[in-house]
C-alpha cells in the first residue's frame, strides 16, 4: 500500500511540475520536459585543487633607527609673585537700615540703600 501511495504522489508532483512549466512558458517558446536519473556516491571526486603559495612580498624592516635631533637646553623664566585677584567691580550687597535686611528680601527702602561689600557666610 505504501508503494502505491508513493507512486501516486510522485505522479501528482510530476504533473504539477509540467503544468507549472507550461504556464511559465505560455508567452512563446517551446516547452520540453526531461526526466533523468543520476547515480552517484559520496566520497572522493578526484584530485584536490592545487594549492599555490601566495606571492612573496618584499620585506620592509619597520624597526629602522630613528634620527636623533640635538637636545635643546631647557630655559626657565622666573616670574614675580602674582597679585591677589581683585574683587570684581559691581558685586555689592544692598542693605536697608530701616528694615535691617538685604535687597532681595526687601524690595523698597524709604531711607535709601547702602552698598555693602559681600562677606562669606559665617564670617
Amino acid at each position: 500500500m505504501k508503494v502505491m501511495t508513493r507512486t501516486v504522489l510522485a505522479a501528482v508532483l510530476v504533473l504539477t511540475a509540467l503544468m507549472a512549466s507550461e504556464t511559465a512558458m505560455a508567452h512563446g517558446g517551446r516547452t520540453s520536459v526531461g526526466i533523468g536519473f543520476g547515480f552517484g556516491f559520496p566520497g572522493y571526486w578526484g584530485y584536490p585543487a592545487p594549492y599555490y603559495y601566495p606571492p612573496a612580498y618584499p620585506y620592509y624592516d619597520p624597526y629602522y633607527p630613528a634620527y636623533g635631533y640635538p637636545a635643546v637646553p631647557t630655559t626657565y623664566v622666573e616670574q614675580g609673585a602674582q597679585p591677589a585677584p581683585a574683587q570684581p567691580q559691581g558685586q555689592w550687597w544692598h542693605y536697608c537700615a530701616q528694615a535691617q535686611a538685604y535687597y532681595p528680601y526687601v524690595r523698597e527702602c524709604a531711607g535709601g540703600w547702602q552698598r555693602v561689600a559681600p562677606t562669606p557666610p559665617g564670617g
